[in-house]
């Protein structure tokens, strides 16, 4: 074929008006938009013409222009302009489909007729003596319009409807919508007046309608002057696909005319509208479609569903253009569509949306709080179902007994019915119950694939969303979870899962979310539009419509079975012992594990008898909260009966209400798991005789301790203590450690060996693509944000927060920041080219470096004498050492706040000794006479003493030889520890009123004989020597102390040697007597059974509501919420001022055992003390 400069053009068929004349667009075309057209008439024929306005048609018009547009529409065609006749503008031209010339298979089969000479000379076919032949031979055989048969020319006329001929004043669009609902009716489409409105003839009567394309709504055309004809059209030359010139205007149909607007108003289209009309024209103009009526609306306008051909298949037009950002879903005229082609349409905007594609290209999407999860796939064993809708998996990556294993999944866009929360009086949704049990029973103790797809930030009070940065909120991780062998039946019925995972997505099982909806156990979110929702959104929606079609359960409107469950954990130990008998009569009772309290306790539901209570294994004892391997046992227990269905054998109850006995879980005893894993003791207080496999329990023992597992690490044989009823030592945590940073005054900073978080750090950091430095303005770290840093001394980038930022905005890359490395403890000032921006997913990691401090000594402050020796000293045998040390935690200090920077945070108290010595650093430095040991306090526990005893003859070696600070010899220190508590800023050589408390036995021999005195002004107490007393006048000493022994009213703290009786002292000191404030002392009461002072902590004493100057919170209230004190029994006899104290108190009582603080980690199980014997009675009380 010649090229594009002989005439020869390349183009594609859009629409076939008549059996004479096509509508050809380019092929491809340089400009943007709609691609450029041409019409062309076929030389040298005329076929009959179609009915107009009012008319009938021509005899044979309708197969004449039905056998050109089957021949040609949607076909790539080569075509030249043979003349134009400039009187009408119209191009005639010789068009080839492949290499046939359509002009003459027209005439071949008798549907147009040759017309010999044109007006003007020229004005013909050069084809003209092939199709007057071939006219010739259709008249001999009477093909088509040549047809002699009587009657054919009268039946080739349409008997045309009203609606057809410009005439729809009578069209009955609702009775037509009645007939055919939701049944494909053949059409062939006429006309697109915009990209979602089109005009068809409805076969085979003919009724020309306009159809609105359902659920969608494309850009406006506007209002047109004239009617629709041909626009400007050019095509792309066959070799070249250049542009072709012509104006040509095409006639007008019938159907055209009469669906032209009458309006001579003219308004300028929408953006992208020519697009979206271009987009329809070249998928359904002149072409057979079905559509599928959905409805009217109220100006008598059908909607409908358009499909079009597209090879083998079908299409949607409406998807089409959604897909492609030409049109907008509407939701009113989707609401008329199946539920499943809604959501196709909604998904497709969305995505649309997400690639600012056309019509959204200027889309701003709405703030969200939910963040895309990308690539986080894990596999692990769900070990608790927390409601219907959300899971703890245990990741099989993470080693097990780490506290990242457990890993929370919230199921992705489907709600179940809220659990409720019994600690705040907050009932079971209806059908919460159900949901919960449904997954427990399906998913505990199964392996599972979890797709991680999104994060949201949720406030923690009420769930509700929050704006991104609030401080007060947490992060949920939300995605789908697969069963990876389904349960009996849930593959079974209507209901079963029948998701396909979309487009690029893989994945093996039972979809966990799409199973609880298509039960009815919960509904699917309708998020909003540019909110993150899971990749099987529309199989979620397909099981929800599945549910609400069968009315199961949440969709049933009925009422949820009624169930009252009896807590016997928060009632009364009587009651508890009250349900004793029926749990001996039974035996073994079949149970389930609600709650794993610690490793050897736990909470469990008996569903027979509707109640739950706390269950403890009798003769097995685990290592307590806050002790090493607590958390490792509480994992293993969790992994091996949390939520499971376990018998149990109930042996007794304790005072407090709690259940001792043996458990079994597929009929393994759990205590023999524990103590072969050396995650427990055998103690036994009672006759052999009454544990179950008491043998195997011992063997099981035996075995740890000969492989020396967890808490038999350090087992020697013969050394053990008894078993018997005597309460054994708490073992002490042990770190291996190395020391990365040395700081003033004994504190240093520690990494753990082997930690697997220091590994998952290092490896992040060695992935990060650095850039280049940052432009000023773009980063701007403010304090206390973690950043990455470069350390010059070793070329390297490490983490770092910052503490110190110059004033005012960054101007120049030698600015100077000061930062802290939280990985390694040290901090220097850096310039701010050396920091970096650092991803969230590394910065969220807490640091690991540790804070610590030589336990039981005190260095001297680098400010003080020797503070420089002893901080070199012991950086000499630590960090420049480079050994491995046993850090072992003697007592953790966490007045220091939340880290902010450098010697800040949670100080460890450890005795540090090195893996290649038998002496520790803190005996090292007491002799060299760089520290002294802590003062001794009377409540001080007996390991404390002992440690101090041993320390006290390093000290004494370092004193003897007059090493450091005892150098002049034994000079009591000024400072802090050697000064009464009441007055930090003691003076060498003031002097108080005191009471002679204790003497020492026989005459005084020394100077330094020792005296136990109490300063009656102040009301501390301590031991001197005989040098530092001296006479008082009685004028003086006849006064009264002016020290006011108190209480805090209406509580009760432990004592110093019960638990947590060394935290409520330090507490209550950090509160009043640290704080250096004002209190306000309001009078409760007065007790005088102390009878007179005596000494220090006795005397009237009067219990008082404390309060500071500058708070509106008693200390008796702060006490009560940081768990470290409860408030005293009631009595029937007591007075209405001291019941409302005691309702108000109450308060924060409750809020330190919902969170589980202080003396309630447990839970709520009261006390065995005093406060719950019955009042003693009095002589001649009441009987």
């Amino acid at each position: 074929m010649a090229s594009g400069a002989t005439g020869w053009y390349r183009g594609r068929v859009k629409a076939v008006p008549s059996g004479d004349y096509l509508v050809i667009v380019a092929i491809a075309s340089s400009k943007p938009g709609p691609l450029p057209e041409k019409t062309i008439t076929l030389s040298s024929l005329v076929a009959p013409r179609l009915a107009r306005r009012g008319g009938v048609d021509e005899p044979f018009a309708w197969e004449s222009r039905e056998f050109l547009r089957k021949l040609c529409i949607g076909k790539e065609v080569t075509f030249k302009v043979d003349y134009n006749v400039p009187s009408i503008n119209r191009d005639f031209g010789t068009v080839f489909v492949g290499d046939k010339n359509v002009a003459l298979l027209v005439v071949s089969q008798g549907w147009a007729k040759v017309r010999e000479q044109g007006q003007q000379k020229g004005e013909a076919s050069p084809y003209l003596a092939e199709l007057l032949r071939l006219e010739e031979q259709a008249k001999q055989e009477g093909l088509g319009r040549w047809n002699k048969d009587p009657g054919a020319s009268e039946a080739s006329i349409r008997n045309l409807p009203p609606s057809a001929i410009g005439d729809s004043s009578n069209f009955d669009a609702m009775g037509l919508l009645a007939a055919n609902k939701g049944a494909p009716m053949e059409a062939i489409v006429e006309q697109v007046r915009d990209g979602s409105t089109i005009r068809v003839y409805l076969l085979p009567e003919f009724q020309f309608v306009q159809v609105f394309v359902a659920g969608i709504q494309s850009p406006s055309m506007g209002r047109r002057a004239v009617v629709e004809s041909v626009v400007e059209s050019e095509v792309t030359a066959d070799d070249t696909n250049g542009d072709a010139p012509g104006k040509p205007q095409g006639p007008l149909t019938s159907a055209q005319k009469l669906a032209a607007s009458a309006s001579a108003e003219t308004t300028v289209a929408d953006p992208f509208a020519l697009d979206a009309k271009f987009f329809t024209e070249l998928r359904v103009l002149n072409r057979d479609v079905r559509i599928v009526l959905e409805g009217v609306d109220k100006f008598n306008n059908l909607i409908g569903s358009v499909y079009y051909p597209d090879g083998e298949s079908a299409k949607d037009l409406a998807l089409e253009l959604v897909e492609n950002g030409l049109a907008r879903y509407i939701e009113w005229s989707a609401n008329m569509m199946e539920e499943e082609a809604k959501r196709r349409l909604k998904t497709a905007e969305l995505q649309a949306k997400k690639t600012r594609l056309r019509v959204w290209t200027n889309y701003v999407p709405p703030p969200s709080n939910s963040k895309a999860i990308h690539d986080q796939n894990f596999t692990g064993k769900v070990v608790e179902v927390v409601s219907g809708d959300c899971i703890i998996v245990a990741d099989d990556s993470i080693p097990f007994g780490s506290p990242l294993a457990e890993r929370r999944v919230n199921l992705s866009s489907i709600r179940s019915p809220k659990i409720g929360n019994p600690r705040r009086d907050e009932k079971p949704a209806p059908y919460a119950r159900e949901a919960k049990e449904f997954l427990r029973t399906r998913l505990i103790g199964r392996q599972v694939n979890v797709q991680l797809e999104y994060s949201r930030k949720i406030a923690p009070t009420d769930g509700s969303a929050v704006p991104s940065g609030a401080a007060d909120s947490r992060v949920m991780d939300f995605g789908s979870v697969f069963v990876l062998s389904p349960a009996k039946g849930d593959g079974d019925g209507d209901d079963a899962p029948s998701s396909a995972p979309p487009a690029g997505a893989q994945h093996t099982g039972v979809n966990v979310g799409e199973l609880v909806v298509s039960r009815g156990l919960g509904t699917v979110i309708r998020h909003r539009d540019f909110e993150e929702r899971s990749n099987y959104y529309d199989a979620l929606l397909a099981a929800e419509s599945r549910a609400i079609s069968g009315r199961k359960l949440i969709h049933s409107g009925k009422d949820s079975p009624a169930s009252h469950i009896t807590d016997l954990t928060t009632a009364s130990a009587k009651k508890a012992k009250d349900f004793l008998p029926s749990l001996h009569r039974i035996r073994k009772t079949s149970a389930v594990v609600e709650y794993v309290l610690s490793g050897h306790r736990f909470k469990l539901f008996i569903p027979k008898e509707t109640c739950s209570f706390a269950f403890s294994l009798s003769g097995v004892r685990c290592p307590g909260r806050g002790e090493p391997y607590s958390e490792e046992a509480i994992a293993l227990m969790r992994r091996k009966i949390m939520q499971r269905d376990v018998e149990i054998e109930v042996e007794t109850v304790d005072r407090n209400g709690t259940f001792l006995g043996s458990l079994w879980e597929s009929k393994t005893n759990v205590a023999i798991t524990l103590l072969e894993a050396g995650l427990a003791k055998l103690q036994i207080s009672f006759s052999n005789d009454r544990i179950p496999d008491l043998h195997l329990l011992q063997k099981a023992e035996q075995s740890a301790k000969k492989q020396k597992l967890k808490i038999w690490e350090n087992f020697v044989e013969g050394e053990e203590v008894s078993n018997g009823a005597a309460v054994e030592n708490k073992q002490k945590e042990v770190l291996k450690v190395i020391i990365s940073e040395v700081l003033g005054g004994g504190k240093f900073y520690v990494q753990t060996i082997g930690d697997q978080k220091i590994v998952s750090i290092q490896n992040q950091l060695a992935s990060l693509n650095l850039k280049e430095a940052p432009v000023i303005g773009a980063f701007n770290p403010k304090k206390g944000d973690i950043v990455l840093c470069h350390f010059l001394a070793d070329n390297s980038w490490y983490r770092a927060m910052i503490v110190n930022t110059p004033r005012g905005p960054v101007e120049s890359p030698k600015d100077k920041f000061e930062v802290f490395y939280i990985d390694y403890g040290n901090q220097e000032e850096v310039a701010y080219s050396q920091l970096r921006p650092l991803d969230p997913t590394v910065s969220a990691a807490p640091g690991l470096a540790q804070l610590c401090s030589l336990a039981y000594i005190k260095l001297p402050n680098l400010e003080e004498d020797y503070g420089q020796e002893a901080a070199e000293y012991l950086s000499e045998i630590t960090l420049n050492s480079g050994k491995e040390f046993g850090a072992k935690v003697e007592e953790r200090d966490t007045t220091g706040g939340k880290v902010k920077g450098q010697g800040t945070g949670t100080v460890l108290a450890v005795t540090l000794v090195a893996v290649d010595s038998d002496i520790s650093v803190n005996a090292l430095i007491l002799q060299e006479g760089l520290a002294r040991i802590e003062k001794r306090n009377r409540w001080d526990k007996r390991e404390r003493k002992l440690a101090l005893d041993n320390l006290e003859n390093f000290q004494e070696e370092a004193k003897t030889t007059r090493r450091g600070i005892w150098q002049y010899g034994d000079i009591q220190s000024d400072d802090e520890d050697t000064a009464p508590p009441a007055r930090k800023a003691r003076l060498k050589g003031l002097f108080f009123s005191i009471d002679i408390v204790n003497t020492p036995r026989g005459p005084v021999e020394s100077p330094k004989d020792k005296f136990e005195v109490f300063y009656i002004d102040y009301g501390n107490q301590e031991e001197v020597a005989y040098s530092q007393l001296r006479p008082l006048d009685p004028t003086v000493s006849a006064a009264p102390g002016l020290a006011q022994l108190c209480s805090l009213a209406y509580i009760k703290l432990p004592n110093l040697e019960e638990d947590f009786g060394q935290e409520a002292a330090e507490y209550l000191s950090d509160l009043t007597l640290n704080s250096g404030k004002e209190f306000k002392a309001m009078v409760e009461d007065k007790d005088t059974s102390l009878g007179k002072v005596k000494g220090q902590g006795t005397g009237t004493v009067f219990a008082v509501t404390l309060v500071a100057a500058d708070s509106e919170i008693s200390v008796n209230a702060l006490m009560l919420q940081e768990g470290l004190a409860r408030t005293e029994k009631r009595n029937r006899w007591d007075k209405r001022e001291r019941q409302l104290a005691l309702d108000n108190l109450e308060n924060f009582q409750e809020e330190a055992k919902t969170s589980r603080r202080g003396i309630w980690q447990y839970g709520d199980i009261q006390s065995d003390d005093e406060d719950t014997a019955p009042p003693a009675r009095k002589a001649g009380g009441r009987k």
